[in-house]
């Protein structure tokens, strides 16, 4: 593999990104929910897993993680 190809691994799934690109934007759960024709319970799950993948206790702790990682954009 030569550098020029490798990518490095994205740590949250399309959809955790997909929830927290939303929460950024000030959406609700439910908002959220509904924008994404998922459950108000899937959408905590994904933040959930997400704030476990990246070792922090909140979601504004995440949001910030994120952004630092690059992996957000205000």
């Amino acid at each position: 593999m030569k550098d020029k190809d490798y990518k490095p691994k994205q740590i949250l799934t399309k959809r955790e990104k997909e929830v927290f690109e939303l929460l950024v934007q000030d959406k609700t759960t439910k908002e959220i929910a509904e924008e994404l024709y998922i459950s108000e319970k899937t959408v905590r799950n994904h933040i959930s897993n997400a704030m476990q993948k990246l070792g922090v206790k909140g979601r504004s702790q995440a949001v910030v993680e994120l952004l630092r990682m690059g992996e957000l954009k205000l």
